[in-house]
């Protein structure tokens, strides 16, 4: 079908000539375009233009008069699928009491992992799939969702088989990565080295033969899994098939930015403390820099250093990491606010950040995160004077359309 999006206020394309990736200084051009209208065809941008036709020569016609339009905006980590509720965490978070200290106490990822073992497939969907509303509300055209809540053969993989039957239900992308390296379940408490090997020789082929998941995530943290132990897990996972991507460098550095390289990680998440000398590393490699503000104002913890990160030339995107303990937060564009007032990021890379170097995160840069002819018509439109409202608003939803494929999935009247 042939459809005319007409009239924007701006076109905001993050046009990147072909290259699909912002790095450093460049995320800072956008591309804010002279012409007002979009043309589509069968899901696919085929036109950005001032010439048009009469509407009648469209099978559709929207019309976006005084509107903004960004490229579907792209949520690069999440922990959609989960249970239960760490409201009492939260309460001694404020008392001062720290995240590493809790959950060395057998509360965090273990108390949320208690409550999904004991909820059906069935509720889980239900409760995600309204999850997934919320960011579609919000602009968000794709998604990355990652297990980790079960740390069990079976309820990893009830959280996988979840993600797939979203995948299949909705309209949006929506990328699976399996976390089973979250944390040492309590049951394994005395014997990690049983539970790793549940994951290579057990979970991992049983993922492979069932297609559950594109990357293999690892939490390397000093209550998490050692540097050690992420590079024996990422070289069976490689071996399975399944792309790397790291949670690293959030309270300490212990080596995770090496293996992360070492594997040819497509994306190192959070860098709250990353040490100067990784920063040079990471930045002259291809892998994604996911930082996640979200979790800094969660836990009132350090912001990673975004200006270090861009001055260096690294590709940096932005996320929620949605989840119940460190960042109870999946509204994308309160994360932007953020990341301008707290880490300090123009609006201009932000925007560059949720949009194509987060679709570089979950590998799908060729396909999403800039409005270039030849790409998916997913867009993010905004009922703003300009882009920079969207960020200003600090809070506030001024998304009222979401379109994917060309197809309007989202609309507040």
């Amino acid at each position: 079908m042939l459809k005319l999006l007409k009239n924007a206020n701006q076109i905001i394309t993050v046009n990147t000539n072909g290259s699909n990736v912002k790095r450093g200084l460049e995320m800072n051009d956008i591309g804010i375009s002279d012409f007002r209208n979009i043309i589509t065809n069968n899901g696919l941008i085929v036109d950005i233009t001032n010439n048009i036709k009469q509407d009648s020569c469209y099978d559709e016609v929207i019309d976006l008069s005084n509107k903004i339009v960004l490229p579907g905006i792209v949520d690069c980590h999440t922990h959609t699928v989960f249970a239960g509720n760490r409201s009492e965490e939260f309460k001694l978070k404020i008392a001062g009491i720290s995240y590493e200290e809790i959950a060395e106490k057998g509360g965090g990822i273990s108390n949320t992992v208690t409550s999904l073992r004991e909820m059906s497939f069935d509720d889980l969907y239900n409760l995600a799939a309204s999850r997934i509303d919320y960011f579609i509300s919000r602009g968000v055209t794709a998604l990355e969702i990652k297990s980790g809540y079960g740390l069990s053969f079976y309820d990893e993989i009830k959280i996988l088989q979840v993600i797939k039957a979203l995948k299949n239900n909705y309209k949006i992308d929506i990328v699976p990565t399996f976390l089973g390296a979250h944390t040492i379940p309590r049951e394994f408490k005395n014997d990690r080295d049983k539970y790793i090997e549940i994951i290579i020789n057990q979970m991992l082929p049983y993922i492979k033969e069932n297609s559950l998941a594109t990357f293999c995530d690892v939490f390397c943290e000093a209550t998490a899994f050692s540097s050690a132990e992420t590079d024996k897990i990422f070289t069976a996972a490689s071996k399975s098939g399944l792309k790397i991507k790291l949670h690293s460098d959030q309270f300490n550095n212990i080596g995770g930015i090496d293996v992360a390289l070492k594997h040819n990680a497509v994306s190192v998440d959070h860098l709250e403390v990353i040490k100067e000398d990784d920063i040079e590393k990471i930045s002259k490699s291809d892998t994604v820099c996911v930082l996640l503000p979200g979790v800094s104002f969660f836990l009132n913890y350090d912001f990673a250093n975004a200006k270090a990160l861009q001055e260096k030339n690294a590709i940096i995107a932005i996320s929620t990491d949605f989840n119940p303990g460190s960042s109870h937060i999946h509204d994308i564009n309160l994360i932007m606010s953020i990341a301008a007032i707290k880490m300090r990021m123009n609006i201009e890379s932000i925007i560059s950040a949720v949009t194509i170097n987060a679709a570089k995160a979950i590998g799908l840069e060729r396909f999403i995160g800039s409005i270039e002819i030849g790409k998916q018509a997913d867009f993010s439109i905004f009922d703003a004077k300009d882009y920079s409202d969207i960020v200003y608003n600090v809070g506030k939803n001024l998304n009222i359309m979401t379109v994917k494929k060309g197809v309007i999935i989202y609309k507040n009247n």
